[in-house]
């Protein structure tokens, strides 16, 4: 048996949860680097949103550096600013002059439950895009 040190207490393990996600260009067939995404949580259907972190896709299109959930986090929502990246990868605009995009941001919103983790990938192309719960 050993020996509780006076004044500690014992809590269990919180399990965290966690998200990450990655951009695919499924008109080009390559990754999409270089789209700002900005993570934001809520704890219940009626709150507010919680701006929680932002970040960058990496050249393989992956968000890796989101930081786990606070908390009591009921629903994520992700937010893609998509049109930067387009306009760089050359599609054509909606009017098909210039440069940009019909969409210009995606935002995902999803509900979460304690201690998982939840990888959303966006298949994205100039006039659609499409996400999904991977693994």
């Amino acid at each position: 048996m050993t020996a509780k040190t006076p004044g500690t207490h014992t809590t269990p393990h919180t399990p965290h949860t966690s998200v990450s996600t990655h951009i695919l260009d499924t008109a080009l067939g390559r990754p999409a680097g270089g789209v700002a995404v900005e993570l934001s949580v809520r704890p219940a259907g009626d709150a507010p949103w919680a701006a929680h972190a932002g970040s960058s896709t990496d050249a393989d299109g992956r968000c890796k550096d989101l930081p786990a959930l606070p908390e009591g986090t009921a629903y994520v929502r992700l937010r893609f600013e998509v049109e930067p990246y387009l306009a760089r990868a050359g599609h054509p605009s909606a009017e098909g002059q210039g440069y940009g995009a019909f969409f210009p941001e995606v935002a995902v919103v999803f509900a979460v439950e304690p201690g998982e983790h939840y990888h959303v990938p966006l298949l994205l192309n100039p006039f659609g895009y499409s996400v999904y719960r991977g693994s």
